[in-house]
């Protein structure tokens, strides 16, 4: 609706992750960095903890398309399964023919012999959870057993848990002891600065075709970055709504008024200060 308006070629804050708009500063181009070297290390499991619309899954988007086309990806979007079921599900991932019936330990060997397979072909295979803190603590455990499963020299999966700050309080109890262990690197999405959002916002635009000068003005990236409370999802919302505020208006600049406007449409509070 606005983006004609604006002079852009396309909405650059939609929620939806797309790689086209990844934004490497507020350190996530070093975390997806050290991300591509754990994994091409394949040692034990890697963990990436931030708060909820902390960029986690643009990360995860960027990983996947970063790592070299020898290796196959497995993807959970959905923890919430127990062991049993968490099994079939990575069989079903990676298109094994398993009988609905199968038992846990039946499909653990034929995912075991496909992996040995891969790595006899020279290929390896990561799987990513996401959302790893809704996991119950069996198939937490289930986690680490899979972990198990190498060769005299190599793991046959690579592991990387995408979660909330919750992932790390249950990784602190003492049934789950030997996961937290066998987890090699730990990555934390910390929220952006008011700089950061600055950077973050002049990157979106102006990938979406942006050629003015600076959209949004200073005071209202202060007051942005008070209702987001750093957090690109809130950032994304209250950027899209605000740009709405300010076409109907007939503004030009994005100014405080325009995100409090967005603020009060999405119900966010912010803090009640800036830090």
């Amino acid at each position: 609706m606005y983006t004609q308006y604006f002079g852009l070629k396309k909405a650059p804050f939609n929620i939806t992750p797309d790689p086209e708009f990844f934004f490497s500063g507020g350190n996530r181009g070093a975390v997806l960095d050290a991300l591509i070297y754990a994994v091409a290390r394949g040692e034990g499991i890697v963990k990436v903890v931030g708060e909820v619309g902390s960029g986690k899954t643009m990360l995860c988007r960027m990983l996947e398309r970063e790592l070299p086309a020898d290796c196959e990806i497995v993807y959970l979007a959905n923890p919430r399964l127990s062991p049993e079921e968490i099994l079939h599900a990575i069989a079903i991932e990676l298109q094994l023919e398993v009988a609905r019936d199968a038992s846990k330990v039946e499909v653990m060997c034929l995912v075991h012999t496909y992996l040995l397979e891969k790595h006899a072909n020279n290929r390896s295979v990561v799987m990513f959870i996401e959302e790893a803190q809704g996991m119950e603590l069996d198939t937490l455990e289930e986690i680490r057993m899979l972990s198990n499963l190498e060769t005299t020299q190599d793991k046959l999966l690579q592991i990387v848990l995408f979660g909330q700050p919750e992932l790390n309080d249950k990784l602190r109890l003492h049934e789950i002891r030997q996961l937290k262990e066998r987890i090699t690197y730990s990555f934390d999405l910390a929220p952006l600065n008011r700089r950061e959002i600055r950077d973050y916002l002049n990157t979106r635009i102006r990938t979406s075709g942006f050629r003015g000068n600076d959209l949004f003005a200073p005071a209202a990236i202060r007051t942005l970055e008070r209702y987001s409370e750093g957090l690109l999802r809130r950032v994304n919302i209250l950027a899209d709504k605000s740009l709405l505020a300010a076409f109907s208006r007939g503004d030009r600049i994005i100014k405080p008024r325009h995100l409090r406007m967005a603020a009060k449409d999405s119900e966010f509070h912010g803090r009640t200060r800036s830090p």
